[in-house]
C-alpha cells in the first residue's frame, strides 16, 4: 500500500468549526423545531455591494463574446487590481508597495496556509495562544510541530505566545530563537489590537533576531482607534521583516466570491542550506505560479470595484452595520457583569465564561438553553480555556435577540 504523510495523524481531533459544525447539527436533528442563532463561524450574512455586483455582472458579459473574451489570467492578478490595491491599501497609508509585490489569491486562509511550505522543515514556529487553528495544523501537516504533549495541550516544538486577562491579551516577545512567528491583527479571536509603538517592538524583536513575521490584518477595515496600524509597513523596517495578508471575504462579504492577497517585499531574505541569500519573494511568486492559476477575472473586477468612490462608501456601510452588531453584543454583554473583550477594532467580542464553565460546557449551555452557537475558547488553545468567542457577523434582529436571549440565562 501507498505510504502516507504521518505528519496528518498528528492533528489532534477534528478541527474546530468542523466540531461546531457537528454538535449544531446533532442539536437540530434532536431539537427540530428550535430556532438557532449562529454567531460562531465568522461569515458574513449582507448582500455584496451594489459597486461589487455590478462590476461582476459587466465582466461576465465580457466573458460572453470573443472579442472581449478572456481565459487565463495572470497568476499574480491582474494588474488593474493590483494598482487599486496600491493606491488605496498602501500608497493612501503612505506605504510604498511594488506591483510585483502583491499576489492576488482565493483567500488568506489559503495563503497563510501554505506560506509555510517556502521555508525548512526545521524552521522553529511562535503562534500566539489562542491562535486561528490553521497557523498551527498547517505546521505539524509539514512536520515543525513535533509530538503532541496531551499533559499540557500543547505540540513540543512549536513556541507558544500566551495571550492572558494578565497581559491585556498581548503577547511577550519569545524567550528563545524563533525563526517564524504568526502575529493577526486585528486579533482573530480575541479582538483585541497592537499600536503603532507596541507593533513596532515586534518589527524590532525581528530584525534583530533574523526572524519573520507572518502577518494577519484580515481584519483590518475594522479598525476604529487612530492610534492603531492599518498595516505592518506603517511600521519603519517591517518591509525587511514581515509578509502582510490582507482579505476581502470580511470587508466586502466575499467569503463565497473568494479573493484576497498577500504582500511579499522583495527586501525579504532567507538563507539555503550552504548559507547563501535568496529573495523570498521570488520563491512565493515560484510556488504561486506553479501550484495556482489565479483568481478568475469576474472575481478581480469585482474586487476592484470595492475601490470605486461607490464602493468605498458600500463597504463603509458594511463595515459600520457589523460594528454596531459588535457594540451590541459587547454592551448587553458588559451589563449582566461579564467580562468582556475586543469589539471596537474588530467584529469579535471575546469574554470570559460565567461561574467557571469550561469552553465547551459554556458552548452547550448557549446552545441547549438559548439556541446560540458561539466558538469555544479553548479550541483556539490552551490560553482560551474558560473563554468564548462570538461573531458580530449575523443579521441585526439575530444580533439583538441573540443578547435577549442571553439576559435570559442564569449566569
Amino acid at each position: 500500500m501507498t505510504s502516507i504523510n504521518s505528519n496528518y495523524l498528528n492533528l489532534q481531533g477534528s478541527y474546530l468549526f468542523s466540531e461546531i459544525a457537528k454538535r449544531r447539527t446533532k442539536f437540530i436533528q434532536d431539537n427540530p423545531q428550535a430556532e438557532i442563532i449562529s454567531l460562531g463561524i465568522g461569515d458574513v450574512t449582507r448582500g455584496l455591494p451594489e459597486a461589487v455586483t455590478k462590476a461582476m455582472h459587466a465582466a461576465v458579459d465580457e466573458l460572453a463574446v470573443p472579442d472581449s473574451f478572456r481565459g487565463y489570467g495572470p497568476e499574480q492578478g491582474y494588474d488593474f487590481l493590483i494598482q487599486a490595491i496600491i493606491e488605496n491599501d498602501y500608497k493612501a497609508r503612505g506605504v510604498d508597495i511594488a506591483a510585483n509585490e502583491v499576489f492576488v489569491s482565493d483567500g488568506s486562509k489559503c495563503d497563510v496556509g501554505n506560506i509555510q511550505e517556502i521555508f525548512s522543515q526545521d524552521a522553529v514556529v511562535a503562534v500566539q495562544d489562542p491562535v486561528y487553528p490553521v497557523y498551527v495544523d498547517t505546521n505539524v501537516m509539514a512536520g515543525r510541530s513535533g509530538s503532541f504533549n496531551s499533559e499540557l495541550g500543547r505540540y513540543e516544538n512549536i513556541v507558544y505566545l500566551d495571550c492572558t486577562a494578565e497581559n491585556g491579551f498581548k503577547p511577550s516577545l519569545p524567550d528563545r530563537k524563533v525563526d517564524l512567528i504568526y502575529l493577526c491583527y486585528p486579533n482573530n479571536p480575541t479582538g483585541m489590537t497592537l499600536t503603532k509603538d507596541e507593533l513596532k517592538v515586534w518589527v524590532d524583536y525581528a530584525r534583530e533576531n533574523n526572524c519573520l513575521i507572518l502577518f494577519d490584518s484580515a481584519y483590518e477595515s475594522f479598525i476604529t482607534e487612530a492610534d492603531v496600524p492599518h498595516s505592518i509597513y506603517e511600521v519603519e523596517g517591517a518591509r525587511e521583516v514581515a509578509i502582510e495578508f490582507r482579505s476581502f471575504s470580511k470587508t466586502a462579504g466575499f467569503t463565497g466570491v473568494r479573493c484576497a492577497y498577500t504582500v511579499v517585499p522583495r527586501e525579504l531574505k532567507g538563507l539555503d542550506k550552504d548559507g547563501n541569500s535568496v529573495v523570498i519573494n521570488d520563491l512565493w511568486n515560484r510556488r504561486h505560479t506553479t501550484k495556482f492559476n489565479g483568481v478568475s477575472y469576474v472575481t478581480q473586477r469585482g474586487a476592484e470595484a470595492i475601490y470605486s468612490p461607490e464602493g468605498k462608501e458600500q463597504i463603509r456601510g458594511l463595515v459600520d452595520y457589523y460594528m454596531t452588531n459588535a457594540g451590541i453584543i459587547r454592551d448587553g454583554l458588559a451589563s449582566l457583569g461579564l467580562d468582556v473583550f475586543g469589539g471596537v477594532n474588530a467584529p469579535y467580542i471575546w469574554l470570559k465564561t460565567p461561574k467557571g464553565l469550561d469552553s465547551w460546557a459554556f458552548f452547550d449551555k448557549l446552545l441547549s438553553e438559548a439556541n446560540i452557537v458561539g466558538t469555544p475558547g479553548v479550541g483556539f488553545g490552551r490560553s482560551g480555556q474558560g473563554y468564548f468567542r462570538l461573531t458580530a457577523f449575523g443579521s441585526r434582529e439575530n444580533t439583538e435577540k441573540a443578547v435577549e436571549r442571553i439576559r435570559g440565562l442564569s449566569l
